[in-house]
């Protein structure tokens, strides 16, 4: 049984950091990864090529946005920045159709061979 002492330390951290990283109470991703989510998210915010889900075209924030708000939704199941591509922004929920991105003067390309490549890319760099 925890002393009173470590419940009540435990409950400050706790609380300290949720005004600090709100992000982070949520986040199952590892804190070792969860840069690497952040920098996915960024790199299709500014990219210029666009999303394409169930047919519709989405550019940067729009794209962003969605998978984020995916990401939230699958957050407890999340583990891997891997996993963050496979749930949060590789297939339609509702559809099950694979998302797609198409980039000027590229063939188009899976959404998730497109984050795999981009997170293999930032991994070198950030060794």
């Amino acid at each position: 049984m925890p002393s009173p002492l470590r419940t009540r330390l435990r409950a400050g951290f706790i609380a300290v950091l949720s005004l600090t990283h709100p992000a982070a109470l949520l986040a199952d991703v590892p804190p070792s990864q969860q840069h690497e989510v952040a920098h996915l998210l960024q790199f299709v915010g500014k990219s210029s090529c666009s999303l394409i889900r169930n047919g519709s075209s989405h550019k940067g924030g729009d794209a962003a946005a969605h998978i984020e708000k995916k990401y939230d939704y699958f957050r407890e199941k999340i583990k891997t920045t891997e996993q963050f591509i496979e749930l949060a922004a590789s297939t339609s929920t509702s559809s099950g159709k694979e998302y797609r991105v198409s980039c000027p003067g590229e063939a188009q390309i899976t959404s998730r061979a497109w984050l795999l490549n981009e997170l293999e890319r930032y991994r070198r760099q950030q060794r």
